[in-house]
């Protein structure tokens, strides 16, 4: 009995993991930092409204997953030929909130629990006493499809950085620009975030937490 149990046990974990997986977005392309890109001198400036902008998450374990926002500090965007050319954005990394848990209901300790404010556990994930800030800064553009950019740029996180890729849809109405990406992955492990991941540690079982983590960038920028 205690065998069919242990069996089920483990199809019920492998059923879990493969339904995460399906609902992961496409892995943003990840390679070595590079260069920032440079516009003219002659280019316009975009300032980022931070009260509209954010970045939205989603992690992934066996047995569910957790969702949540961490907000935009401050940016700044240049056009040339009203084309996105340069620019970068700060991330407020103190700011992590978790959208899928109620007060109360675990929402605090894993909120303080990712931010590293946790005695013992700073190092976990994003230790934010220690690293309070992660930027992006654009390092190019491709146009991919009517309406679609490739954007890539450097994402400075936890004292590393990486170049990243994926697209985005950039539109602009009157003196505002948005950019909005579609949902893309990046594996947390490449900037040092190993907490419970299955390719550092091998003695995990079932109680690990998903390499990829799933982001979603919006930002509003204003022409200065």
């Amino acid at each position: 009995m205690k065998t069919k149990i242990l069996k089920w046990s483990m199809v019920l974990a492998i059923s879990l993991a493969m339904t995460n997986c399906k609902d992961k977005a496409p892995e943003a392309n990840t390679s070595d930092a590079e260069a920032a890109a440079v516009s003219e001198s002659t280019s316009q400036k975009y300032t980022v409204n931070t009260a509209e902008s954010t970045i939205h998450w989603k992690g992934f374990k066996p047995t569910g997953t957790h969702t949540g926002t961490v907000n935009i500090d401050t940016g700044v965007f240049n056009t040339d030929d009203g084309k996105l050319q340069s620019g970068n954005f700060i991330i407020d990394m103190t700011s992590i909130t978790v959208t899928d848990l109620e007060s109360g209901d675990g929402k605090e300790n894993l909120e303080a629990h990712l931010k590293g404010t946790v005695e013992g556990k700073e190092g976990d994930f994003f230790n934010v006493t220690k690293f309070p800030d992660a930027a992006f800064s654009i390092t190019g553009t491709e146009a991919i499809a009517a309406g679609k950019t490739r954007l890539s740029g450097n994402l400075s996180m936890k004292g590393q950085k990486h170049n990243i890729s994926f697209p985005v849809t950039i539109t602009n109405e009157g003196d505002m620009m948005t950019i909005e990406s579609e949902p893309f992955t990046i594996d947390r492990t490449v900037w040092g975030i190993n907490f419970k991941s299955k390719s550092v540690f091998d003695d995990l079982g079932d109680k690990f937490i998903n390499d990829d983590m799933e982001l979603k960038i919006v930002v509003k920028a204003k022409k200065a």
